[in-house]
Formats: structure tokens, sequence, C-alpha cells
């Protein structure tokens, strides 16, 4: 994994934490116990700070940036989407960010709120607690239900457990063995 100390600012990641040998994480950054950064992730606490609470999963090329002096903070137990940015902001526990959301400056997502796929929340928009917010920009069109929580859940329980299981079962390959080559 890439973890770079930046100037003065040092990451803390959790021991407990998988960070995929091939995302980076750059400066004034935290990462939680049972935290899945995925491959291609770039989280650049380089001139703003960011926390990530505990199981928090941050999926393959997501990045989260924070604005000079800022703070970002995406909670415990959030799905961060493929692709997705958050560049500042506030994102709750329990949270769903879809893949490709683009979570802007000085937003709030609120605990168990969904942010679609593709969606764009523009900068000091709020998508308040258990809310499912969709389209360029964000329209908030319904409530998160119980159900879907507890759908999300396990989706989640998922991805705790892979930042188990990818410390001590994933091997890379360097030969040729792998490609087929049996008779």
């Amino acid at each position: 994994m890439a973890i770079y100390r930046f100037e003065e600012r040092t990451p803390r990641v959790s021991k407990d934490a998988y960070v995929s040998p091939e995302a980076t994480i750059v400066g004034d950054v935290t990462i939680g116990p049972g935290c899945f950064i995925g491959p291609g992730a770039r989280i650049k606490g380089d001139y703003g700070t960011i926390v990530v609470g505990d199981e928090t999963s941050i999926q393959e090329n997501c990045v989260v940036h924070a604005r000079p002096g800022e703070r970002c903070e995406i909670g415990s137990r959030v799905n961060v989407g493929h692709g997705a940015i958050i560049h500042g902001g506030f994102v709750g526990d329990g949270a769903v960010v879809g893949m490709g959301a683009i979570i802007s400056d000085f937003s709030r997502i609120g605990e168990n709120a969904i942010v679609a796929e593709g969606c764009v929340v523009p900068a000091r928009m709020e998508i308040p607690e258990k809310k499912i917010a969709v389209g360029v920009p964000a329209k908030i069109i319904g409530d998160v239900t119980e159900e879907t929580i507890a759908t999300y859940e396990t989706y989640k329980d998922i991805y705790a457990d892979l930042s188990r299981r990818y410390k001590t079962g994933l091997a890379r390959i360097d030969d040729d063995t792998h490609q087929g080559n049996t008779k």
C-alpha cells in the first residue's frame, strides 16, 4: 500500500483495516478498524483533514479530498461505491454513496441516507437522515425503509469481512501458472 506522510501530516491507519496495495493514502488521514480501502482509491489529506470511521468501505477508484484547513468526515459502516468522489463535507454513519456519485464541498449526508449512482450533491446541500437522493443535481425522492437499511447492512458486513479476509487471503501471482497452462 502507498501511505505517505506529507510534510508534518502523517496518516493513521488502523492495523485492523485493509488498504489495497494499489490505493494511496496521503497526509492527515485517519482510517478506522475494519475498513476496506479498494484498489485505486485515493484519500488525500494534504492540506485538509480526512476521518473515516469504523467498517467503512471506500471501493475501487474512489477519490476523497478535503479543502484547505477543512475536515472531510465519513462515518462508520458507510459504503462508498466504485468511482465515487467525496470532496469535503460529511457523510453520516450507515449512509450509502452510489457508484460514480459526487459529494461536493460542505455538503452533509445524513445517517442511513442513500445517494444514488451517478448522483451529484452540490456544495452545501444537505441530504437528511434516511432520505434517498438521485439525479444531477441531487433531488430527494423518498425515504429509506427499515427493510432497505437491513439489506444494506448485509453488504456492509460483506465488506467488513473482506477487510479481514484480504489481509490474509490476497496473494500476488507473478508467474504464468495461473493462465490456463494445464494439459
